[in-house]
């Protein structure tokens, strides 16, 4: 039971991911740029787990612990600053299914650096899910889709980044409190980001009065939260578990697009959402009859 309150931990920190190209897309049309909506996000998340923190346990870190944190927080950074750039050759629907990649990546990672190698039964999960991003992203009724090696190359690196990340976030300093961990992760995609659009609306102030309730929203769901909740459940189920459980991402951004949006969810599309949350749930079963397993095999020694 506790496994499975950790892993719905994780599942709805994928939730957060999920509805953020909604509101990028409506901060699009209400008319900022990428640069202004990328900094915005992780300015006002990050601004936001600080202030969480402010009334949060405390509990003095060294230099390095610091450090490390910091540097463990440039994949969030990154993995938006690739997307965003897929983006820019690449329709949606096939950018963010080159960014779903993470689903077997981090299988792959947890076989390289955990010696764990992966069941059949979790391999059959990742294929369902693989199937359901096709589906619910709408590919297969793509007509004349172009498909560039810009974009696929930032597509994929972005997919990298975020394994990395949801690796780094269950492996490094696991002692350090959720928030605090939380607020050293996004303080290190933010120092990226900014690096690389340095961030000059904020010395706009009609620019970020109006950016505002978007960057907050973008950075609650976005920066402040999926750090926190993963930094919460990873180091419990592992970035195996973990990545199949953030697939949640597109179902709801799916969801989201059909509801505020308004925009046409075709049959075949939430076939790929029913697949998706199948495959999350028969990857999450396997795992605890794994544990189950695990636990008897140990007694039985005993």
């Amino acid at each position: 039971m506790k496994n499975l309150h950790y892993a719905l931990i994780v599942f709805l920190g994928g939730c957060c991911y999920g509805v953020l190209s909604t509101f990028v897309k409506l901060a699009y049309s209400a008319g900022f740029s990428a640069p202004e909506v990328t900094g915005g996000q992780y300015f006002f998340g990050t601004v936001l787990i600080w202030i969480v923190f402010l009334f949060s346990k405390k509990r003095k870190l060294t230099f390095k612990q610091i450090f490390i944190l910091l540097l463990s927080g440039i994949p969030l950074g990154l993995t938006g600053l690739f997307y965003y750039q897929s983006l820019k050759t690449l329709d949606a629907s096939l950018a963010i299914i080159f960014l779903f990649q993470f689903v077997w990546i981090g299988t792959i990672f947890e076989w390289i650096f955990h010696k764990k190698k992966p069941s059949k039964e979790k391999l059959v999960s990742i294929a369902i899910l693989l199937i359901g991003s096709g589906l619910a992203a709408n590919i297969v009724s793509q007509e004349g889709t172009v498909l560039s090696w810009q974009g696929t190359i930032w597509g994929l690196l972005a997919s990298l980044m975020f394994t990395t990340f949801i690796f780094l976030s269950g492996s490094v300093e696991k002692d350090t409190p959720p928030v605090l961990k939380s607020a050293l992760l996004s303080t290190g995609a933010l120092i990226v980001v900014f690096a690389l659009y340095p961030p000059t609306f904020l010395f706009d102030f009609s620019v970020l009065s109006g950016l505002g309730p978007y960057g907050l929203f973008l950075g609650l769901f976005g920066v402040a939260l999926p750090p926190l909740l993963f930094s919460i459940g990873m180091p419990h189920v592992g970035p195996g578990l973990g990545t199949i459980l953030t697939a949640s991402e597109l179902p709801v951004a799916v969801t989201m697009s059909s509801i505020v949006l308004s925009e046409y969810v075709s049959w075949s599309q939430w076939i790929g959402v029913l697949l998706i949350l199948g495959g999350i749930l028969s990857g999450n079963i396997k795992y605890k009859k794994g544990k189950v397993d695990s636990v008897a095999e140990q007694k039985e020694a005993l």
